[in-house]
């Protein structure tokens, strides 16, 4: 399996009978930050999953970014308030989803790609490539192009392939 590494902050999205419960960072590896206040302000994250039987507990790993397009618009209006222009994108989120303002959270256009599963009860699928259509069908944004391929050289074909269109992706 090829898949796309999302360059932004691991969270981990919990859902319990379907509707969003908590949302966590890694924190220090072993107390986690609380960012559920500002992860409802993300449009990607549905406050309530979609479809018949839904796990009654879901916790989706995956990463929140931001776009590259989006770090322009916001480094435009910086400059045009007399503000220091942002770096980059992962540094925008890290610091985007801790503020204690979900305003301002909500106004950095925040997004997320999910690729993982923790803690749940009544998932169906088996394998990884099952598990990204199932939540996909639950209203959650599974990471883009990912691949399944019956050997590594026609892995590492498909990486050659992704490589050389990298710049055509709005995200690091």
């Amino acid at each position: 399996v090829v898949e796309l590494k999302i360059d932004g902050v691991a969270a981990s999205l919990i859902y319990e009978d379907g509707l969003l419960a908590r949302a966590l960072t890694r924190g220090n590896g072993t107390v986690g930050d609380d960012i559920t206040h500002n992860v409802r302000t993300i449009a990607d994250v549905p406050l309530r999953l979609v479809g018949d039987n839904v796990p009654s507990i879901l916790e989706v790993r995956g990463e929140v970014y931001m776009n590259n397009s989006d770090l322009v618009t916001l480094n435009q209006r910086q400059i045009a308030k007399g503000e220091k222009p942002y770096m980059n994108t992962r540094n925008v989120t890290a610091g985007s989803i801790r503020v204690h303002d979900p305003k301002v959270c909500a106004e950095r256009n925040l997004r997320i790609f999910c690729h993982g599963v923790g803690y749940c009860e009544g998932l169906k699928s088996t394998n990884h490539i099952d598990f990204l259509a199932e939540i996909g069908g639950y209203g959650l944004p599974p990471t883009p192009s990912v691949n399944c391929f019956p050997n590594m050289n026609a892995a590492i074909d498909h990486c050659d392939q992704l490589v050389e269109n990298l710049h055509d992706l709005d995200f690091e």
